[in-house]
């Protein structure tokens, strides 16, 4: 994979590379990313240093919850170090034999409401170096767990980059909680024999919306890797973060799309677009887009490119 190249105009109007390089310190790399961890990766902040006791034998660097419930591990090394794929793996394991002082950790940090939330499903490790190896990025795709190899330079200008090397969704955990049970998505009527391969996420699509979904979902996944993430109420579409939510409203035909978009750098228009800033809903993103039909999603297309070009 090419090195993320970063540019700057001289007093001449002539482009100048700017040369990245490595933390001095793997701890000026963690603090930073947990200063703006909800921001660059859309995880809210539970720990950090966290010890993991007698067995494992380490303290995590991170600990955090996503935006769609998910509990994460983060492991930095400031250097290329193959040996952080192993020992987020490991930590992973003991996130998943302490499923209760997890939630009692996020219940205190984050509230009663984040912690009954949680969904331990598809506990998510964020690994964050200078660089991977092949054997890392290969091990990777074996792993069942979810796991995002994320790779950083810092450039002048106290400029720091985050570049999603490789990524695998993992697979949904045979040992999930009670919780996690009672979360597995309610479908609705499935459709039977499909002529075509459905997309990622049908079963939770309502049979009057499956056509509509389908030419949304192509325009979701138009844009390079993306990992399309089926959840109880919603579909996410997530690279380093959600990107775009899916909720479906069979009862008014409609679907809805939250975008990660800034509500204010575009035209609102009644009835399709709306600022849901301060407004609660399910999924994630500030703008929803309402999609009754296939010249909404035409005119919705701008807005989905957009979003995905902003990440």
């Amino acid at each position: 994979m090419a090195d993320l190249m970063l540019f700057r105009q001289d007093a001449d109007g002539r482009d100048v590379e700017l040369s990245g390089s490595t933390v001095a310190l793997e701890v000026d790399l963690q603090r930073r990313v947990e200063a703006g961890l909800e921001q660059m990766l859309g995880i809210r902040f539970v720990a950090s240093e966290y010890a993991t006791g007698p067995w494992h034998r380490g303290r995590i660097d991170t600990l955090g919850l996503d935006e769609n419930g998910s509990p994460v591990v983060i492991e930095y090394k400031k250097g290329s170090d193959s040996g952080v794929l192993s020992q987020a793996v490991s930590y992973l394991s003991w996130l998943n034999s302490a499923q209760h002082d997890f939630e009692a950790l996020v219940r205190q940090v984050l509230g009663a409401e984040a912690a009954e939330s949680i969904d331990w499903r598809r506990p998510r490790m964020v690994c964050i170096t200078a660089g991977f190896s092949h054997h890392d990025r290969v091990a990777v795709q074996w792993l069942p767990e979810r796991v995002d190899l994320v790779r950083y330079r810092v450039f002048e200008g106290s400029l720091l980059s985050l570049l999603l090397v490789d990524s695998s969704p993992g697979s949904p955990s045979a040992s999930s909680s009670r919780r996690s049970r009672e979360r597995e998505p309610v479908v609705g009527s499935a459709p039977t024999a499909p002529a075509t391969s459905p997309p990622v996420g049908a079963g939770l699509v309502p049979e009057c919306l499956r056509d509509l979904y389908a030419e949304l979902d192509d325009a979701l996944t138009a844009w390079g890797e993306v990992e399309v993430a089926p959840l109880r109420h919603y579909i996410a579409y997530r690279r380093l973060v959600n990107i775009a939510s899916v909720i479906f409203r069979p009862k008014h035909g409609a679907i809805l799309v939250y975008l990660r978009l800034a509500p204010d750098t575009i035209a609102l228009e009644e009835g399709f677009t709306r600022d849901m800033r301060g407004i609660g809903h399910l999924g994630t993103g500030d703008l929803e887009v309402r999609l009754a039909s296939a010249a909404d999603l035409e005119k919705a297309l701008p807005l989905i490119r957009r979003a995905f070009e902003a990440v």
